[in-house]
């Protein structure tokens, strides 16, 4: 693993875990927030990773031309309409970009499945982070976007939380 891209970066917590798991990669943090991408820059110098990263502030991947062994994103994938019914420690204490995925939860899957194409090198892998009944949506969007149907992790309540990612061809 050489390249490692985080995708919706927030505390940048996912990226500095990964680039921990591989001591020999580099990683880029995206995020739309720029407070979330100063706050990963400031956990990345407090782990002692910031010289194996960088922290940006920008619209998904727009802004990357550069290609990645693994994509990491826990994109925003709460139904707009549901956000006020959340528990009050998850809503007081989350902005509402990390959790507003559009009416149906999925918008930011739709990003990034479209940018992930152009993003992953040959027999690279992304890993995305699912909501709860999201698996199957998400994986229809990820075979219409060219991916193998995903790899399901399950959480220990038996709900899909993670699907793996790879290219029917490349």
């Amino acid at each position: 693993m050489r390249c490692i891209l985080d995708l919706g970066t927030g505390t940048g917590c996912l990226l500095l875990a990964a680039l921990t798991e591989f001591p020999a990669a580099f990683g880029v943090g995206v995020d739309r927030v720029p407070d979330a991408a100063v706050l990963a820059a400031r956990n990345a110098r407090a782990t002692g990773l910031a010289a194996r990263c960088a922290m940006v502030c920008a619209d998904w991947a727009a802004p990357l031309a550069g290609r990645f062994d693994l994509v990491l994103s826990n994109p925003p994938y709460i139904e707009s309409e549901s956000i006020a019914g959340l528990m009050p420690e998850i809503a007081r204490h989350e902005p509402r970009s990390a959790l507003d995925g559009g009416a149906d939860g999925l918008d930011a899957y739709r990003a990034v499945l479209a940018a992930l194409p152009d993003l992953l090198a040959p027999g690279g892998l992304a890993v995305l982070e699912l909501g709860a009944g999201q698996a199957d949506p998400v994986a229809a969007l990820a075979r219409a976007a060219g991916f193998r149907a995903p790899a399901l992790h399950h959480d220990l309540g038996g709900i899909a939380r993670a699907a793996v990612l790879t290219f029917l061809c490349r």
